[in-house]
C-alpha cells in the first residue's frame, strides 16, 4: 500500500514522499481503517518538524485524523466492519491505517466525507475551547489568525451563543466571509494598532478572553486588550516566535495567560464531557449549521503539492489529502 512516511524531520514538502508499504495488522484494541480521506493541519506540518508535544519515531508516517472505513479488526474489538468513522493516528495521509477503537468516532451518513475528515482536531478543539473561556452571552472574545479553518469555527460558535468576537487577520481578503460567518469586527494587525482598535470596539472594557494561535508580537499585542480578571488561551505559535509578556499586565489587572492542548484536555474532562461534545460538534457538522470548507484535495503521489498550498497565504478552505 501508499503511504507518506519521512524518514527525518524538517520541511515538509522537501522530506515526505509516498512510500510502499506493507499492509499493516491491528493489535489488541485496534483497527485497521481504509482511508477515505485526512485533512492537513498545523499540527501535522509541526509534527514533521519535530515541533509539536508528541515527537515522531523515525522513520515515520504523517496525518494524526481522517475519514475512512473499518476493514479489519484487533483482539478485544467489539465491533463489525464495514462502518465508516472519524478517527485519530498517527499516519493518516495513507491507504490504510492503524487506529485505537477508543479514537473511533462512527460519523452519521448525512455527513459528506470532507467533513467527517476534518471532525476531530478543529471543532473539538474550538468547541472545548470556547467552553473554556466562559465568556457570557453578550460579552467579548477575541482570536488571533481568525481566517483559518479553526478561527471560522469558533466565529460560528461564537454567534450561535451569542458572543462577540474580534478577529485579526494580516489581509483583508477574507474580510467579508469572515463578518458573514458572524464575526462581529475584524483588526488588521499590519494597518491598525490592535490594542487602541480593541479599546474602541469595546468601549474601554477590553475582552474576556483572548484565543492565540500566532504567539510573538501579536501576542504580545492581544495580551494589552484582555479586560481585568480576563484569560489568554495559547493553542499554537504559527509565527514561531514567543510572545513577550508584560509582568504589570499580569500583576494589575489579574489576568491569566494557559496553554492548550486538545490531547491533554481530553484527558483530563471526564468522559460524559467528551461524549457531550462529541454529540454536540456532530449535530452542528451534519446538519449543515457549521460549515468547514474544503479548498482543494490531492492524492497521495501528489503530497509535495498539498502542502505546499496547505501553507499558502490567503486560503478560505481545508486542504485534504485522498488516497
Amino acid at each position: 500500500m501508499k503511504s507518506i512516511i519521512f524518514e527525518k524531520t524538517g520541511k515538509p514538502s522537501d522530506i515526505l514522499k509516498s512510500t510502499d508499504i506493507p499492509l499493516p495488522e491491528p493489535g489488541p484494541n485496534e483497527v485497521r481503517v481504509k482511508v477515505i480521506a485526512a485533512p492537513i493541519n498545523p499540527s501535522d506540518i509541526m509534527f514533521v518538524q519535530n515541533l509539536y508535544g508528541i515527537r515522531p519515531q523515525l522513520p515515520s508516517g504523517a496525518g494524526f485524523e481522517g475519514v475512512g472505513i473499518v476493514d479489519a479488526l484487533g483482539e478485544g474489538v467489539q465491533m463489525r466492519t464495514g462502518i465508516r468513522v472519524s478517527f485519530t493516528s498517527i499516519g493518516t495521509w495513507s491507504e490504510y491505517a492503524i487506529a485505537h477503537q477508543r479514537s473511533l468516532i462512527p460519523v452519521p451518513d448525512a455527513m459528506p466525507d470532507d467533513i467527517a475528515a476534518q471532525l476531530f482536531v478543529n471543532p473539538f478543539t474550538a468547541y472545548a475551547m470556547v467552553q473554556d473561556a466562559k465568556v457570557p452571552e453578550g460579552g467579548w472574545l477575541m482570536l488571533t489568525a481568525a481566517g483559518s479553518a479553526f478561527g471560522k469555527m469558533v466565529i460560528q460558535l461564537c454567534k450561535m451563543r451569542g458572543i462577540n468576537t474580534i478577529g485579526t487577520v494580516r489581509r483583508d481578503d477574507l474580510n467579508e466571509e469572515l463578518k458573514a460567518l458572524g464575526l462581529t469586527e475584524v483588526v488588521n494587525v499590519e494597518t491598525e494598532n490592535l490594542s487602541a482598535r480593541v479599546k474602541q470596539i469595546t468601549a474601554g472594557a477590553g475582552v474576556a478572553c483572548v484565543l492565540d494561535s500566532v504567539g510573538g508580537h501579536t501576542a504580545s499585542e492581544a495580551l494589552k486588550c484582555l479586560s481585568k480578571g480576563g484569560t489568554m488561551l495559547i493553542y499554537g505559535v504559527l509565527s514561531m516566535q514567543d510572545p513577550t509578556i508584560n509582568a504589570g499586565l499580569l500583576i494589575f489587572r489579574e489576568l491569566t495567560v494557559r496553554g492548550f492542548w486538545l490531547t491533554d484536555w481530553m484527558r483530563r474532562v471526564d468522559s460524559h464531557t467528551r461524549q457531550d461534545v462529541a454529540q454536540n460538534v456532530i449535530s452542528l457538522l451534519a446538519s449543515g449549521a457549521i460549515q468547514l470548507p474544503v479548498e482543494a484535495s490531492y492524492s497521495l503521489d501528489q503530497i509535495t503539492e498539498a502542502v505546499e498550498h496547505a501553507d499558502r497565504h490567503g486560503r478560505w478552505g481545508k486542504i485534504l489529502v485522498k488516497p
